[in-house]
């Protein structure tokens, strides 16, 4: 990949390659270069321009599709559907600082994944399935605390949401972003905790929490999986109280 690339796709902090491509495509489709109608560059014709993967290509126009402003037909291509509105940024959550925003943050993810998750389970394909699994693998694999893990996470999230079978779902995950991904107390910025080894041990239980959910998606039983969603939402955020 060239520096030029590279500096290309440099956005927000935080944001993966397949989001940083999302933002670009976005703009173009805003400004006009990408009429609704048109096709997109083919995927390989993509990840030359950018410099990424096919996976990454992938993933982007997934998430666009996502927001329906892209559809996808096979033998054909992907077409701009409609040009989004100005008010369709994404939240904006770098005011979420303190523990008070943070649990805050928690009580409505609450209100929305849990009811996702059990869509999720009634409605997952096996391939969707598969891929939760596969979510829970790479939280193990990236270092944490580190933004890959946040990612990592987010990710996991998104796939669930996607597996509900209904796209707002989805759509209001991308609005939030890995900015959503309240971590833990020990991840979070506080004084005096720099240097500090409190993180053994806790990110198995993490990812274990987040394999339970899998697990309960996986068996289609959504009562299950509603309760596993609600468990680690709630013991995040009573991780995070503790910490007050």
């Amino acid at each position: 990949m060239s520096d030029e690339t590279v500096a290309a796709l440099s956005g927000r902090p935080g944001l993966s390659l397949a989001q940083q491509l999302v933002e670009r495509l976005v703009d173009e489709i805003r400004s006009g270069q990408l009429m609704p109608g048109m096709k997109l560059p083919s995927e390989s014709g993509l990840m030359d321009r950018f410099g990424v993967s096919r996976t990454v290509v992938r993933e982007a126009i997934s998430k666009l599709q996502a927001a329906g402003l892209v559809e996808s037909h096979q033998g054909k291509g992907t077409f701009v559907l409609m040009a989004p509105s100005e008010s369709r940024h994404a939240m904006d959550l770098s005011a979420v600082s303190t523990t008070a925003d943070v649990l805050e943050l928690i009580g409505f993810r609450l209100g929305v994944e849990v009811e996702a998750a059990a869509l999720a389970a009634a409605n997952r394909t096996d391939i969707q399935t598969d891929s939760l699994f596969k979510a829970v693998a790479r939280m193990r694999q990236v270092p944490a605390p580190t933004s890959q893990s946040v990612e990592a996470d987010f990710d996991f999230h998104l796939k669930v949401a996607r597996a509900t079978g209904n796209r707002f779902y989805p759509e209001l995950l991308e609005s939030l972003g890995p900015a959503m991904i309240a971590y833990p107390g020990h991840r979070l910025p506080q004084a005096g905790t720099a240097g500090q080894d409190t993180t053994i041990g806790l990110d198995e239980v993490i990812c274990r929490e987040h394999e339970a959910i899998a697990q309960a998606i996986a068996e289609g039983d959504s009562d299950s999986a509603r309760a596993a969603m609600r468990l680690h939402l709630a013991n995040t955020r009573r991780r995070i109280a503790e910490r007050k």
